[in-house]
Parts: structure tokens; C-alpha cells; sequence
């Protein structure tokens, strides 16, 4: 079926919102929190987090929309704040995370072994997340794993943004990025999993012009990408879920999940089991959201005003 114009508009309206906050800001917040310690950067953080509440209407809004599907109740300004300090507080954590400072930090995990399991397969494997929780705070757990190797993909703007976040943050944590759009891309892609590296790859948004599939997600219909797990079913790799939970204080719990293994899928049944792992990952993203519902950090019109005030 033909996407309309205006569908592909709004499905890619968080590429096209500029991002708050800057490197300097980052930098400021980097110096205080090391130097002065945790508690203090936080009182800073609810600073900004105060800030970001009161004047950013648009976000506010949609995360008016989510809370309401995935509370099943109206929210409260409490509730909202909550979001919007979580997503703070993950940021701020960056620092001491990309600084090696984990010994700050109760970190909870479930389903490691299904890691260990792919690592010692020595193929490699996608690590599928999503913008639900601190990537940072998986990290961590990863290098607990010996041998275990991550290489991100996303998109080059992204790719940039984030490097330079890194960069500002501990110019020694630049991470190992492979920018999508290239004619390239794959053949990296290919060339790290074969090494046995892990391929970390967030595939809850859509540009809009790549080709998506709508299921349900917090019982309304969301477009979610097909090419993430096109790329592992034509590599042949098992898709592993992460996310690394915020919980409050200094607390975090990572999960891992297995979504799909396509090594030995046929040609005959491949467009099937992608289209099978697309729907458990919006279910297993949902069972997560619904656990942890201030860790969502999509703060855009993920369901395309299906149901935000006119």
C-alpha cells in the first residue's frame, strides 16, 4: 500500500525536532558532577529538569499521550515531571558511566545469559534497544563479559551528535559508530559480526521513507522499522533485546530478552519471521513500558496524533 506523503511527514517528525540542551551545557554539567559529586549535579539536574518541563510544550504534550495509554489513566504533573527527571537523570549518569565511575551504581540484570549464550556461538549477534531506558547503564554490564565487543549503528546525524555528546563528556569514550546511509554500512556491518562484535541498534523510530510496519503498541497502531531486523535475518544472526531500566535513586535493572534467531531461516521464510519479530519486539517493548513507564524517553508524536488533543 502507498504511504501518503503526510504519513511519511509525521513519522519522521523526531529527526526533524532540535534536540535541547548543548556541548557546552554538557561540559558544565561534566566538570560539577566530578568534581563536586553526584548529589550536587543532581540538585543542578532538577534544575533543568524543571526547565525542560515548563518550556517545552510540545514535548509535554506527547508525553501527555504516552502516560495516558501506558498508565490507563489520566497523568498527573507528578507523573509527567517523573518522565522528564528520568530522562535527566539518565544523562547526567553518562558521566560518571562513560568516566568507568559503575561503582556509583545498583545495577540489577535479568537474561544476561542469553548474551553469553550468543557470545559464546562466536558469530556475533544484534542487540535490538530502543529509546526506553540508558544505553550507558548496558555498557556497563557488557564489560563484564570478557571478550564481548559492541559496535552501534544509527543514523550519520545521529552517529555525529552522539560522538560529539562523548566526546564532551570523556574525550577517551568515543564509541565505536557505524553511520547508516552509507553504500558501505552493510558490508561494516557484516565485517563486525563476523569479528564477533555485537551490533547495537535502537529500532523504535522511523526516518519515515524506510520501510516500516504498523502493529499494535499500547493499543493503538504505531509504524515500527522493518530494516533492523531485515539486516539481521540477511546476516543470519540471532536479535537479542536491551534495555537498561532507570529506577529511581542510583538503581538500574538491565533485561535482555531473545526476539528472533534467523540462522537458519530460509530465503522461503524469511519475509515471515521478519515480519514475526517486528510484532514481538513492539510486545516485548510494550511489557517494558508497562513495567517501567518513566523510562520511555520518546517525547514526539510516536502514534501520529491518534489520540492527542486537537
Amino acid at each position: 500500500m502507498a504511504i501518503k506523503a503526510d504519513e511519511l511527514h509525521a513519522r519522521a517528525e523526531w529527526a526533524r525536532t532540535r534536540e535541547r540542551g548543548s556541548v557546552t551545557l554538557l561540559r558544565v554539567m561534566s566538570f560539577i558532577s566530578l568534581h563536586l559529586g553526584r548529589q550536587v549535579g543532581r540538585v543542578v539536574l532538577y534544575l533543568i529538569a524543571a526547565y525542560f518541563f515548563a518550556f517545552a510544550p510540545a514535548a509535554r504534550r506527547q508525553s501527555r499521550v504516552y502516560l495516558r495509554r501506558v498508565l490507563g489513566r489520566e497523568p498527573t504533573a507528578a507523573d509527567r515531571f517523573r518522565q522528564v527527571l528520568s530522562f535527566a537523570s539518565t544523562i547526567h549518569d553518562r558521566v560518571y558511566l562513560l568516566n568507568d565511575r559503575f561503582d556509583l551504581f545498583d545495577v540489577e540484570c535479568e537474561g544476561e545469559h542469553w548474551v553469553q549464550q550468543a557470545l559464546h556461538a562466536g558469530q556475533g549477534a544484534f542487540l535490538m534497544g530502543s529509546h526506553l531506558g540508558s544505553f550507558e547503564i548496558i555498557r556497563s554490564v557488557g564489560l563484564r563479559q570478557p571478550g564481548l565487543h559492541v559496535a552501534m549503528a544509527m543514523y550519520e546525524g545521529n552517529a555525529r551528535k552522539v560522538n560529539e555528546q562523548l566526546t564532551a563528556i570523556n574525550p577517551a569514550a568515543r564509541g565505536h559508530i557505524i553511520p547508516l546511509g552509507h553504500m558501505d554500512a552493510m558490508l561494516r556491518i557484516q565485517e563486525a559480526l563476523d569479528r564477533g562484535t555485537f551490533m547495537g541498534i535502537l529500532a523504535d523510530r522511523t526516518l519515515g521513507h524506510e520501510p516500516s510496519l504498523t502493529v499494535p503498541f499500547l493499543g493503538k497502531p504505531a509504524a515500527f522499522p522493518v530494516g533492523p531486523m531485515r539486516a539481521a535475518a540477511l546476516m543470519r544472526r540471532p536479535v537479542i533485546f536491551m534495555a537498561g531500566l532507570y529506577r529511581g535513586g542510583n538503581r538500574y535493572h538491565v533485561v535482555f530478552e531473545p526476539l528472533a534467531d534467523f540462522s537458519s531461516v530460509s530465503r522461503k521464510e524469511r519475509d515471515a519471521a521478519i515480519h514475526a519479530a517486528v510484532v514481538r519486539y513492539a510486545a516485548v517493548l510494550e511489557k517494558y513500558c508497562r513495567t517501567d513507564p518513566y523510562s520511555w524517553f520518546n517525547f514526539y508524536d510516536f502514534w501520529q496524533s491518534a489520540d492527542a488533543p486537537q
